[in-house]
């Protein structure tokens, strides 16, 4: 059967950094862009996602594109006779399965705060009512689990329609009214009394507060976010490597991809510290920051129903384009597995997800009691360490060994893929880097993670 292709090159662009591009880039990377000093840090985050982010990702391309297959098949392709990576492509299958387990819930919360902010719910709320909105959607299971599985349902809705008429079509309007309503935000923020002290904290680097929070922390902060933002390890990216011909370099793509995913970043700090700055209030972390925050704000500003509308609109197209790359790598999954045809692995797999995400829709209520990383935790944040901290650096050493040593695909086979066509070719004189210092660095940030997870127990067994 013939393999599906992308339309054009702007679809593959638009398609493969949408998937790269959540919510880790609006709600993480402002945060710990402020914590950490500003364009201080922002400048080295810059820097590890050239040297440790691209080349994992130009290598998911290669694979991808060499193969014509999903990451259930990529492996048994290219892989020597009698060698065992190909049983890294059923962990890529699980890894992609666990963060649609949890995925699924917080796009549901965007699509229920894009209504609720539309329809004027916040209106009239102090800060004490906005956090009471939170915490009494967290609390109901029915609420939760009606938005988890209308995400769910129009997503598949997409992927069913097909690669062209479904995923590229749609990813592509999404996108681009991503970028747009993007582009109206800044402009709104960038205007609030009191947003240049955001703009002057955001875009001045400040070393001092960088030294504060200590060097080390910083660079690895830095180092972990560039690795996190692209999703790369676990087949997402491969995927759409499937999908492109062969006229332009890997390398040249891959950078385009990443600077789609970077410009979103980077623009989404200049709509949150702005706004933040000029109501006198703390750029917090995670949830509280977008659920509590910004909903405040945007009550306190002129015409906010509709900037929060529009703000909660782009959150969700984030969340959006990422759960229909990992739908689309999964549904391509079943099909180069098992021979499904695509309506088949549509069905399948909506009850399967819908029913794999309802652990964690129930972990904020009915099973609130079960806190498998300690207090305060709950199964999300366990589904969100298996993946973030655990598949998605180890997949990424997989796919470095094997690009680059000749017990996998190896490096010529890897360099000849990632340089056909036209366009930029891979660094020849980057081998000794890829090869044995860049496993390395992944190897660090992997253990780094575990220890940031655990220090409070680590530390308490030396008192």
């Amino acid at each position: 059967m013939q393999r599906e292709k992308f339309g054009s090159r702007l679809g593959f662009v638009l398609i493969s950094a949408g998937c790269a591009i959540g919510l880790g880039n609006v709600w993480r990377f402002p945060f710990i862009t402020g914590k950490y000093g500003g364009a201080a840090f922002v400048l080295i985050y810059l820097f590890f996602l050239l040297i440790l982010g691209l080349p994992v990702m130009i290598m998911e391309f290669s694979v991808g594109r060499a193969s014509q297959k999903s990451i259930a098949r990529s492996f048994h392709e290219l892989e020597p006779k009698g060698s065992k990576w190909h049983l890294h492509g059923y962990v890529g299958m699980a890894g992609n399965y666990l963060l649609m387990m949890f995925y699924t819930t917080i796009a549901g919360w965007m699509l229920y705060y894009f209504f609720k902010m539309a329809l004027g719910h916040f209106e009239g709320l102090g800060p004490a009512g906005v956090e009471q909105e939170f915490g009494q959607m967290t609390a109901q299971p029915w609420t939760m689990a009606f938005w988890m599985v209308l995400v769910v349902v129009l997503c598949m809705g997409v992927c069913a329609k097909g690669l062209k008429n479904g995923v590229e079509k749609i990813t592509k309007v999404m996108m681009l009214c991503l970028l747009a309503v993007m582009v109206i935000l800044v402009a709104r923020a960038v205007t609030l009394p009191g947003a240049a002290e955001g703009l002057r904290f955001y875009l001045m680097p400040d070393f001092g507060k960088m030294m504060e929070a200590g060097l080390p922390e910083t660079i690895f902060a830095a180092m972990g976010q560039a690795f996190f933002t692209l999703s790369i390890g676990v087949g997402s990216m491969a995927i759409f490597g499937s999908y492109i011909g062969k006229d332009r370099t890997l390398t040249g793509e891959a950078v385009n991809v990443t600077l789609l995913d970077t410009f979103v970043a980077l623009t989404a700090g200049l709509i949150i510290f702005p706004a933040c700055f000029s109501f006198g209030v703390n750029p917090g972390s995670g949830p509280s920051l977008v659920f509590i925050t910004l909903p405040n704000i945007f009550n306190a500003m002129t015409g906010g129903r509709i900037w929060g509308s529009l703000f909660f609109i782009f959150m969700s197209f984030a969340a959006f384009s990422t759960v229909i790359g990992v739908f689309e790598n999964i549904l391509s999954c079943c099909i180069d597995l098992w021979g499904w045809s695509r309506k088949k692995a549509v069905i399948v797999n909506l009850f399967a997800i819908i029913l794999l995400s309802l652990p964690c829709v129930l972990g904020f209520n009915l099973l609130s009691s079960f806190t498998p990383l300690g207090g305060g935790t709950n199964l999300m944040d366990l589904e969100d360490f298996i993946v973030s901290n655990n598949l998605l650096p180890l997949g990424s050493i997989v796919y470095l060994l094997f690009c680059t040593t000749r017990y996998g695909w190896g490096w010529k086979n890897f360099v000849g893929e990632a340089d056909t066509g036209k366009g930029p070719k891979f660094p020849k004189w980057t081998r000794v880097y890829v090869t044995y210092i860049l496993p390395i660095i992944v190897l660090f940030v992997f253990f780094q993670g575990y220890y940031d997870k655990f220090k409070p127990l680590i530390l308490s067994w030396f008192q």
